[in-house]
């Protein structure tokens, strides 16, 4: 009975993987869903009027020892303490772009908070990004940067996830 239930799992387990890797999708099914985030990011960088930036781009601002503040717009709780881009601080915007800043959409945190930790320096380089390019948490980090007057704010496109995909070193709190 027992190897008959094993025969069962492995089944499961086999078909449960042929389901995740790709069964019923293909190449050009692949693509509908690439281009839904492709466009979704470009008129997010159209609409906030930032540049973007990647992964290579930002290590090379780092490397070169630019005077910049790198924001990790995630949830401190359960992404920023246990993984950021070194030196990065942490301020937590939503993952869906917001039309504007609320109480409730910004859970408590305060545009004076966020005006604080950007500093007094309005040119500054001002570096964001959040976990991957679908997620719309450093849109909202930019887009209300320069909303308070920051006149040079970049967004980083691939995020944490670009920077460990890449290789690159990583601190946690």
């Amino acid at each position: 009975m027992n190897d008959v239930i094993d025969a069962y799992r492995s089944i499961l387990i086999i078909c449960g993987l042929v389901c995740i890797v790709g069964c019923g999708t293909n190449k050009f099914e692949q693509e509908v869903t690439i281009e839904e985030s492709s466009v979704k990011f470009a008129r997010e960088t159209v609409n906030g009027q930032y540049p973007i930036l990647t992964t290579m781009e930002v290590k090379k601002l780092l490397d070169d020892g630019t005077d910049c503040l790198l924001l990790d717009a995630m949830p401190a709780s359960s992404s920023f303490n246990l993984a950021h881009i070194p030196g990065a601080v942490n301020f937590e915007f939503p993952q869906e772009p917001m039309d504007a800043w609320t109480e409730e959409s910004m859970a408590g945190r305060t545009k004076e908070a966020y005006q604080q930790l950007l500093g007094d320096d309005l040119d500054r380089l001002i570096v964001v990004y959040c976990g991957f390019v679908k997620c719309a948490r450093s849109h909202n980090a930019a887009v209300f940067a320069r909303e308070l007057g920051y006149t040079n704010v970049q967004r980083y496109a691939g995020g944490i996830y670009a920077w460990r995909g890449s290789g690159l070193a990583v601190e946690s709190n």
